[in-house]
């Protein structure tokens, strides 16, 4: 008969195999198959676990900060804006580049540098929100000891991401990343995020509404693509509703508007720029002149069309239209944050369809929609339009009732070593 000592070192065996088994289990992460090189713009959504400045906020993540600061609609013209201080618990989008990595689409252009008493759980959980886990860094870093990490190690933090051919249902959309938080219900994020729960079920094809806190779920925000040439070096341009994109050296300032036309303009940093008028002409980049006629309306404007070896490519176009179009809308931008309402610390950016736009130099307050109560709808029959294939989602292979068979039969099994 086995001893007592043995009985317990299986039971505590078979007790580590199943919190594991059930940690896989509830936590779901929507990953895209890729086979090629191509990348895309995605972004994620990050609650910040402490004050930061913007320039620190944008170091963890190895970006832009004036990119940060665009697309969530923050006024990059603020003084030292880059040195303001965003506040613990606030929700931001985070502009990142999406790569094909060993087949499947993630971020790893993040690094980061280990400090005193830092563990892989808790640069994992406590630095990058949830949006990347323990064993994942482990993974990416090769470390086989997780528990000694050397102060001032860098270390390759994969992030998810999705691209989908940057479109869902046909339309241009950029896929958000977005760590479900114990409050969420699949209703209430397709209601924050101008979607539907069908669509959110379709992309990360789930097979019901019932989501956990912690699952990472990709979110399409509607967008605006650009049809810059292939040697631009902004090609494939693409601005998020509610959002704006700095691009040509941060010379230009690139929103998408009411009717999901890209809109650019110079931007408020604008300062030893390329020349932004358009030949033949006296407009500006981002001018638009009307003049009323019998037949219509003759709408003249001077557009942007990319960034080509250091200069500002505007083109100039003339069309008839039957009346003559109103003040240009473009979304409202707010002054950096300072504290965090409940709503900020979930909300993302307004869109001019929310707040029905502003005209340009006009910055109204920003108003968040409330969320709803989940619903149980079934899941569309595709994934998102031109995709490789519906989202592979890792989810729950046990019911609850063969999860609890499982336990039971563990449980027997111990009793035998008893």
């Amino acid at each position: 008969m086995p001893s007592t000592t043995t009985g317990a070192a299986v039971y505590h065996l078979i007790t580590a195999v199943l919190l594991t088994t059930i940690t896989i289990v509830t936590t779901k992460s929507t990953i895209e198959p890729c086979a090629n090189n191509d990348s895309c713009n995605a972004l994620l959504g990050y609650t910040l676990y402490t004050d930061l400045k913007v320039s620190e906020l944008a170091a963890l993540f190895q970006i832009d900060p004036i990119q940060l600061l665009a697309v969530n609609s923050i006024d990059v013209s603020s003084p030292d804006v880059v040195s303001h201080i965003l506040p613990s618990q606030l929700f931001v989008k985070i502009p990142i580049v999406c790569s094909c990595v060993d087949g499947i689409r993630k971020s790893v252009s993040t690094h980061y540098k280990t400090r005193p008493s830092d563990t892989l759980s808790n640069i994992a959980d406590a630095v990058y929100g949830g949006l990347v886990s323990a064993d994942q860094i482990k993974e990416a870093n090769s470390i086989s000891d997780p528990t000694v990490l050397d102060v001032g190690q860098s270390l390759v933090v994969p992030l998810p991401c999705t691209c989908f051919n940057g479109t869902d249902n046909y339309l241009p959309a950029i896929y958000l990343s977005y760590v479900v938080k114990a409050v969420d219900t699949l209703a209430g994020i397709a209601v924050r995020y101008k979607t539907t729960t069908t669509d959110l079920m379709g992309v990360n094809a789930l097979g019901n509404a019932a989501i956990e806190e912690g699952d990472i779920l990709a979110i399409p925000l509607s967008a605006c693509a650009s049809n810059f040439p292939r040697y631009a070096s902004d090609y494939a341009l693409s601005v998020p509703n509610g959002g704006y994109a700095i691009t040509a050296d941060h010379c230009v300032q690139c929103s998408c508007t009411p009717g999901s036309r890209l809109y650019c303009q110079p931007a408020s940093l604008s300062v030893s720029c390329s020349s932004m008028q358009c030949k033949s002409s006296n407009l500006m980049l981002g001018n638009v002149t009307v003049q009323q006629s019998s037949a219509g309306c003759n709408v003249t404007s001077c557009g942007y069309g990319g960034f080509v070896n250091g200069s500002i490519i505007t083109t100039l176009s003339n069309s008839l239209q039957p009346k003559c179009p109103g003040p240009q809308q473009v979304p409202p931008v707010i002054p950096p944050p300072t504290v965090v309402s409940p709503d900020m610390a979930f909300a993302p950016a307004p869109s001019p369809f929310q707040l029905g736009g502003a005209p340009i130099g006009s910055l109204p307050g920003s108003v968040v929609p409330s969320t709803g109560s989940s619903i149980s709808l079934p899941p569309s029959a595709n994934g998102p339009s031109g995709s490789v294939s519906a989202a592979c989602t890792l989810v729950n292979p046990f019911s609850s009732f063969s999860l609890s068979m499982v336990i039971v039969l563990c449980l027997k099994v111990v009793h035998l070593f008893l």
